[in-house]
C-alpha cells in the first residue's frame, strides 16, 4: 500500500509529461510540483497568444506554466477583476480566528515580473469564439489563438434571499472574502447556547469536504466559547459526500452533542428578518444563518453559451480541457464538468495538463493520450487536528473520462496534530506553485 506522504508526492507531477520544449517538474513539500528552474526559456521555438480568463488557482496557474514550458514566444494576457485573489481554501480557518483573510491572499506582481504575464484588471463582457477575441466592459478587444477560461464557480440564489440586504445577514461565505469576515463577526456574537444553521447543496459543489469541515470548526470554536451552542448541518445529499470516516467520527464523537446531522434536506425559503428556514423537516431557527446555495460555472460560461452541462458546466475534452462546444476555447477549474472534484488542487492539476496540451498544438504535437492528475486536501477538525483526502485519476480511452485509479481514494484513519502541520506545509506549497 503507498503511504499517504508518498500518494501525494505524487499529486504534483502527474499528468505533465515531457514535451519538446523541455518542461519537467519535481517534487516539492509534500509533493506540491515546483518548477525546476523559476524563469522562462528565451526561445523554445513554440508560439501563440493565449488569453486566460480568471485568475483563481486555475487561471494563475495555466498562464504562469504556459510561460514556463512554452517560453517568450508564448504570449499570455491574464483578465482578472480582482487586485488579488483570496484562497477559499484554509478560509473556514478564519471562523475560528486562527487565520486572517490577509494571509490568504495572493497578488499577481510574480506573474508579470517572473514570468512575463501580462496582467489587464476587468470584466469580460463577451467572447467571439469565430472571431477569437475577447471584448471587456470597457470595449478594450484581446485577439487570442487559444483562450483559456477559468471564471471559478457561482451560485443560484435561495428564495427569500433575492435582496442585498438578506444575503447580507444569511451569508454563504464559499467564496473568500468579505463574506468570511462578516461571518466570523456573526459567530462571536453568539450567546451561550445559540443555534448556528448551515446548509450543504446538492453535488457538484466547490470543496466536497468543505461544508463538513466549516461543521467541525464552528463547533470547535463554539464548545470552547459559547457553551451550550450547536451546530445544525442540513445536508441536501443522502449521506456525507467526502471523508465519510473522518467526519461520521467528528460528528458523532469529537463533536458529538454539539453538531445535529441532517441528511436529505431540501431548503424551500428563509426568511432572513426572522432567521428562519424553511426545510423539508420543517422550519429551523438559527442565531446565525450560513447557507451555501447550489453552483454554477462562473457567469462568463453561460453568457457566452458554453453552459452545455446542465445549463451550469462546460463540457471539455480532458486530454486538453477544449470546450466540446467551443473550438479554441478551454475550461478548466471549478467551472467545467468532469469526473473530477471541484477543488483547488484539482484546478492546479487540470491548469497544467491544459498549458501542456496547448503548447503541444502550438507546436504541431499530439496530445499527451494519457493525462494524470491528483489531488490532495486536509480538513482541520478542532483547533489542533486535521484528517485528510487524496485521489488519483487516469484517463480512460474507452469513456473518455478521468477515472479512479490505484492508489485511489483514501482518507486519513484519524484526525492528528502531524495532519494539521502538514495541511499548512501542504497548502504552502500549492499556493507557491499557483502563485510565487
Amino acid at each position: 500500500m503507498v503511504k499517504r506522504r508518498d500518494f501525494i508526492k505524487m499529486a504534483g507531477a502527474a499528468g505533465l509529461g515531457l514535451s519538446a520544449a523541455g518542461w519537467s517538474m519535481l517534487a516539492a513539500a509534500d509533493g506540491v510540483a515546483a518548477p525546476v528552474a523559476v524563469g522562462v526559456p528565451t526561445n523554445t521555438g513554440i508560439k501563440g497568444r493565449v488569453v486566460v480568463i480568471g485568475g483563481g488557482m486555475a487561471g494563475a496557474t495555466v498562464a504562469k506554466y504556459l510561460r514556463i514550458w512554452g517560453g517568450t514566444g508564448v504570449d499570455v494576457t491574464l483578465i482578472e477583476r480582482d487586485s488579488a485573489y483570496s484562497s477559499n481554501i484554509m478560509s473556514n480557518l478564519v471562523l475560528n480566528g486562527s487565520r486572517t483573510m490577509s494571509s490568504l491572499q495572493y497578488g499577481y506582481g510574480n506573474l508579470t515580473s517572473r514570468y512575463g504575464v501580462k496582467m489587464v484588471k476587468g470584466d469580460v463582457a463577451t467572447i467571439d469564439p469565430v472571431g477569437r477575441s475577447v471584448t471587456l466592459a470597457s470595449g478594450t478587444r484581446y485577439a487570442y489563438d487559444r483562450l483559456v477560461v477559468a471564471p471559478g464557480v457561482d451560485f443560484d440564489i435561495l428564495p427569500g434571499l433575492e435582496t442585498a440586504a438578506a444575503q447580507a445577514k444569511v451569508p454563504h461565505a464559499w467564496k473568500a472574502g468579505p463574506q468570511t469576515t462578516a461571518l466570523r463577526n456573526m459567530i462571536t456574537a453568539m450567546p451561550n447556547g445559540g443555534v448556528f444553521v448551515m446548509s450543504i447543496p446538492g453535488k457538484p459543489y466547490r470543496c466536497p469536504p468543505g461544508p463538513y469541515e466549516r461543521a467541525c470548526v464552528v463547533a470547535d470554536w463554539l464548545k470552547k466559547n459559547r457553551p451550550g451552542s450547536k451546530v445544525i448541518v442540513l445536508d441536501a445529499n443522502p449521506g456525507i459526500t467526502a471523508e465519510v470516516h473522518s467526519f461520521t467520527d467528528a460528528f458523532n464523537v469529537v463533536h458529538a452533542g454539539v453538531i445535529e446531522y441532517q441528511p436529505n434536506v431540501t431548503i424551500n425559503s428563509v426568511d432572513a428578518t426572522n432567521m428562519t428556514v424553511n426545510t423539508s423537516i420543517g422550519n429551523i431557527h438559527g442565531n446565525v444563518l450560513n447557507l451555501i446555495p447550489p453552483h454554477r460555472a462562473g457567469k462568463v460560461i453561460a453568457a457566452n453559451g458554453l453552459a452545455d452541462s446542465g445549463g451550469k458546466w462546460t463540457s471539455v475534452d480532458v486530454l486538453s480541457y477544449e470546450a466540446k462546444v467551443a473550438p479554441g476555447i478551454h475550461v478548466i477549474g471549478d467551472a467545467s464538468a468532469t469526473t473530477q472534484p471541484k477543488a483547488g488542487h484539482i484546478a492546479n492539476q487540470e491548469a497544467k495538463v491544459c498549458a501542456d496540451a496547448i503548447l503541444r498544438l502550438f507546436s504541431g504535437r499530439a496530445l499527451d493520450p494519457s493525462p494524470h492528475t491528483n489531488s490532495a486536501c486536509y480538513s482541520p477538525i478542532t483547533f489542533e487536528t486535521a484528517s485528510w483526502l487524496t485521489a488519483n485519476f487516469a484517463y480512460d480511452p474507452v469513456t473518455k473520462t478521468m477515472q479512479p485509479v490505484a492508489p485511489s481514494s483514501g482518507e486519513a484513519a484519524a484526525r492528528s496534530k502531524d495532519n494539521f502541520e502538514e495541511m499548512n506545509k501542504w497548502f504552502t506549497a500549492l499556493m507557491g506553485d499557483s502563485f510565487a
